[in-house]
């Protein structure tokens, strides 16, 4: 069965009688503006030309023969989205579903047991407890690597390897990822391997993964598409017509794909991305200029200070907003955070409001302390998630936050300075686990 007849005549690749998957699609417009303007700029195709793509809050759809029958197999409204995901994204085909790790979970059942999967030691915790189910449960085998060394992952690459996971920058490390590289590297180990890339961190406005050689990109909806943190959702990308039709089948089979509510608000919150990442990259800098010149290491791609600049600039079109430092002290970073009064605390990252976090007290406690030591992840390491606010009220909150827990001092004449506490290590308040 030809992929063409089974799109033709709505069956899977094997024959069988399915419903319509929605059509991947371009652009319907011949002339490719600039991203900022493809943001915004939608061909919705209403019948009544609305400017904003109706909600189709509908389960079924009557009749026979139609484009649409149900709403877990397809949605127009959810189709919409899709096209317009496609288009930003560089890729011949996007389905939304009901988060990020859903669409992490909808991309590994492309595995099966005996599979070998090769992905960073510096990973989102989520990710990690997902292929630790996977390879406990799932008889997956997964190697966790250093993925920034192209000659590590390259030692763990064979013919059995399926799947190479990869996240840049990575979270929180913020270590740099060659995705060219180890695309090229992974598919001469294994022509059939497929190499997926988490973009959340940067989002299409920033890196085109798939432009650099990635099989499948995917991103959580809920961070930077959106914006505001007032929706769930998970976008998964493809430029292979059969990968886009083998990610669609579990989609439609299990009943994942975003509802049509959650779909507007994305289509909704998607339009302002460039105006949005600009500004909080504007904020991410000053910020890391003004950490870094008080001493404190700090990470982020922003910075020349990076080891690995060079290498981020040249697959990427910004530095992103997220950015982590350390304070040589566990109860230092647990103090400055209880402290912050603008920045609030939250597992998550991509609003509009700005957030701090410690990463192995919440967004990576699903990681157990032993493997987050082998991997070098510092206990005391903060992360800040830039949002638009004024740049000048953030920096004012950041330095009372770090007057009050004590980890600068500031003198006569005025200037701050670090206080000696890379010795202390004591635990004082706990903060809230990720769910």
């Amino acid at each position: 069965m030809s992929l063409e007849k089974a799109f033709n005549k709505h069956l899977d690749l094997d024959g069988h009688e399915m419903p319509p998957s929605p059509a991947s699609s371009s652009p319907s417009s011949e002339k490719k503006y600039s991203l900022a303007t493809e943001l915004v700029y939608t061909d919705a195709g209403d019948q009544y030309n609305a400017s904003s793509m109706p909600i189709y809050q509908s389960a079924t759809f009557k009749g026979e023969g139609n484009s649409y029958d149900y709403t877990r197999s397809g949605n127009p409204t959810r189709t919409h989205l899709e096209r317009h995901m496609a288009k930003i994204m560089n890729a011949h085909r996007a389905l939304v579903v009901s988060s990020g790790m859903a669409a992490l979970d909808v991309i590994t059942r492309l595995l099966k047991p005996g599979d070998e999967v090769v992905t960073g030691d510096d990973l989102y915790g989520g990710s990690n407890r997902l292929l630790k189910f996977l390879g406990t449960h799932g008889g997956i085998i997964v190697h966790h690597v250093d993925t920034t060394t192209p000659e590590t992952v390259a030692a763990a690459l064979s013919e059995k390897t399926a799947m190479v996971l990869l996240e840049t920058p990575t979270n929180p490390l913020m270590k740099i990822v060659d995705i060219q590289t180890l695309s090229a590297l992974s598919h001469k180990a294994n022509p059939n391997a497929i190499v997926v890339v988490d973009n959340t961190m940067l989002s299409p406005y920033l890196q085109n993964p798939l432009d650099l050689g990635a099989d499948v990109v995917y991103e959580s909806g809920t961070k930077y598409l959106s914006g505001h943190h007032d929706v769930m959702a998970g976008v998964i990308a493809t430029n292979s017509p059969d990968l886009g039709e083998k990610l669609y089948f579990p989609i439609n089979a299990s009943g994942c794909g975003l509802s049509p509510f959650d779909s507007w608000l994305l289509l909704r919150g998607v339009k302002t991305l460039a105006i949005r990442m600009e500004k909080q990259q504007q904020n991410a800098m000053a910020i890391a200029s003004f950490l870094e010149g008080h001493g404190f290491k700090v990470r982020y791609p922003g910075l020349k200070s990076h080891p690995q600049y060079t290498l981020h600039w040249s697959q990427a079109r910004g530095a992103g907003a997220v950015l982590s430092f350390e304070t040589g002290s566990i109860a230092t970073s647990e103090r400055i955070v209880q402290a912050a009064r603008l920045f609030g605390i939250s597992v998550s990252f991509g609003c509009v409001n700005s957030l701090i976090s410690m990463p192995c007290r919440m967004s990576h406690a699903s990681i157990d302390p032993a493997t987050r030591k082998e991997r070098a992840l510092p206990e005391d390491i903060i992360r800040l998630c830039i949002g638009i606010e004024d740049i000048g009220d953030l920096l004012d909150d950041l330095q009372q936050a770090l007057v009050r827990a004590g980890a600068v001092t500031i003198t006569q004449d005025g200037i701050e300075a670090l206080e000696a506490s890379a010795g202390e290590t004591k635990q004082t308040t706990k903060l809230t686990d990720e769910p």
